[in-house]
């Protein structure tokens, strides 16, 4: 038994939220498409299908613990992050990520904190070993019933980051910002 790697609820609920992004825009592909267009990316159905497919075999991938796997998966958070920040950056007005179903919400500084702190984590346990189902149910049944039980807590409460507080925010009449106050100024070589 290699041990289970002390981000492994993380890294499960990482996978897990890959999976129903992916599944999403396999079923619902205009949100994302229209996002990668917005950006100035190929946006067509069929690609944003393919992407999706990716996600859920990345995603499955990685709880299976195949080789790599663990790095794409930061990876492809780390892409999440890059696309999101650059979007609010540029200020181009999406209205969607179209990573989940009902609620989808406009994407926020939020989204790239939490999609970082994903890639950072994800990235941490495939520099290790470990991490996905094989290693956990190979360990004492408790441990993996804790450790299950943590992670779905983990994805819950990140899926409601990402979506229901900031639905929540807009509804309070506390409209997240597109950027951080002052970003744009400091971009463009202004104040410091």
């Amino acid at each position: 038994m290699g041990g289970v790697h002390p981000l492994t609820s993380v890294f499960l609920a990482a996978a897990g939220l890959l999976a129903l992004a992916g599944g999403t825009k396999l079923v619902r592909s205009a949100a994302t498409s229209q996002a990668l267009r917005l950006s100035g990316l190929p946006s067509r159905s069929w690609l944003v299908r393919l992407l999706g497919a990716a996600e859920v075999l990345v995603a499955v991938a990685a709880l299976l613990e195949a080789p790599f796997a663990a790095a794409a998966l930061a990876a492809t958070y780390a892409a999440f992050t890059v696309f999101v920040g650059s979007a609010l950056l540029r200020g181009v007005p999406l209205a969607s990520c179209g990573c989940f179903a009902e609620p989808d919400v406009p994407p926020s500084p939020l989204h790239v904190i939490v999609t970082s702190v994903l890639a950072i984590s994800t990235g941490a346990v495939a520099a290790g070993s470990g991490g996905g189902l094989k290693d956990l149910l190979d360990g004492p049944m408790l441990m993996a019933a804790g450790v299950a039980g943590s992670a779905a807590l983990v994805g819950w409460l990140t899926y409601l980051a990402l979506s229901a507080l900031p639905r929540l925010a807009v509804e309070l009449g506390h409209d997240p910002p597109a950027r951080p106050p002052g970003l744009a100024v400091h971009l463009q070589g202004g104040a410091s």
